[in-house]
This record gives structure tokens, C-alpha cells and sequence, in this order.
């Protein structure tokens, strides 16, 4: 079995974490870390611009990458939202068995969970650039 890592930029933390719970809710992902405080810079409709926004990091099985993207796009609030496979290589045996535990099996799709409804504007941006790291020693999901 093979697993990816998605990255994916968000206007808000709030909004990351609508997306993260959504994605774990419905078995799409086994964890998605949000990031806080971004800078991101970018060329959008032939401007430069500097923004603040959240990352995601969400850990899935490969196979189900393309249904995740296509959540993504529905919850997200940018018109080309940034989101990008990383396959993992090698990993933890133990960690990506718990991933292929906690994410969809083949009994089926399961209920989408609800679009929660965030106070958001569509902003219509597609690129960012860096993250800052930060680790917790006892979450598997870091």
C-alpha cells in the first residue's frame, strides 16, 4: 500500500481546520496538521502579493488522493487553491499501518460530513510559498 502527504495553503486557520476535520470525519485522511502564520508571497492577477495564510499537511493512502483534492476544492475558499501531492517514501511501519487503519477501507465511501459554514471571502488565489515547523513529541499525526 502506498500513502501520500497533501499540502495544501488556506486563507485562515479557521479554514484549515474546516478542511483537516472534514477530511478526518469522512476517512479521507488519517490526520491533517494545521499551520499557523505563513507568509506567503506570490504573483496573482499580475501583482505581487504578501499574505498571511495556514498550511495543511494531511496524511492519506494514495489511492484516495484524488477524492481529497476534490474535498479540498469544494471546502476551499480560493478559486485555485494550492494543493499538492508528496508521495511518502519511507516511513514508519507502525505510522502508515495506523494511516491505512484510519482511513477509508474498501466496504465503500462513507457520508460526507457537512460544510461547516465559516465567514470567509472568496479571494481567488492559487500559490504560497514557505512553512514554519513545529513538532509535538506525542502525536502520531505530527
Amino acid at each position: 500500500m502506498k500513502f501520500s502527504s497533501v499540502y495544501v495553503t488556506a486563507s485562515s486557520r479557521a479554514e484549515a481546520l474546516v478542511i483537516g476535520k472534514a477530511l478526518v470525519a469522512e476517512r479521507l485522511a488519517a490526520c491533517a496538521n494545521v499551520w499557523d502564520g505563513v507568509a506567503s508571497v506570490y504573483r496573482w492577477q499580475g501583482k505581487i502579493v504578501e499574505d498571511a495564510e495556514a498550511v495543511l499537511i494531511i496524511k492519506t493512502r494514495a489511492r484516495l488522493v484524488g477524492r481529497v483534492i476534490a474535498r479540498i476544492k469544494a471546502l476551499h475558499s480560493y478559486s485555485v487553491p494550492c494543493i499538492v501531492e508528496w508521495p511518502i517514501g519511507a516511513a514508519n511501519p507502525d505510522y502508515t499501518r495506523w494511516i491505512a487503519a484510519e482511513t477509508q477501507t474498501s466496504r465503500g465511501p462513507l457520508p460526507l460530513a457537512p460544510r461547516a459554514a465559516l465567514p470567509l471571502r472568496r479571494r481567488g488565489r492559487s500559490w504560497s510559498g514557505g512553512i514554519r515547523v513545529s513538532h509535538q513529541r506525542n502525536d502520531p499525526c505530527a
